[in-house]
């Protein structure tokens, strides 16, 4: 289920597309009808991603600093854009995550719920 968020398809079928755009959630799964009106991923995806990101970011600066000792402009020159780049990648996946977990541990409507009836 958090693959299929994560790969921007529908948590429930795991074929009907969940973004209308780059990160606009779709009204509706066009294969199965599920309904994305609730799921609102909100600012979760920007935190999960900061804290990847500066865990590993951070990790592999100082690992090149100590490797090789760069001036500090090789640093500005390597971790800015690697840092924006890996940002705008990791943004969509992790709102597709979320939006799934939502769905799966708090659906908005109890009919949508996984082994409802």
């Amino acid at each position: 289920m958090l693959l299929a968020g994560a790969r921007g398809r529908c948590p429930r079928c795991g074929q009907g597309a969940l973004f209308a755009g780059f990160l606009t959630v779709t009204r509706r799964c066009n294969a199965c009808g599920l309904s994305f009106a609730g799921h609102d991923s909100g600012d979760g995806p920007a935190v999960f991603g900061i804290f990847i990101l500066g865990f590993v970011i951070v990790g592999l600066a100082v690992w090149l600093e100590a490797a090789i000792e760069p001036p500090l402009w090789v640093h500005v020159l390597v971790w800015i854009p690697v840092t924006i780049a890996a940002s705008v990648g990791l943004l969509r996946p992790l709102k597709g995550m979320t939006i799934a977990a939502q769905y799966r541990f708090r659906s908005v409507e109890e009919r949508e719920r996984p082994g409802a009836t």
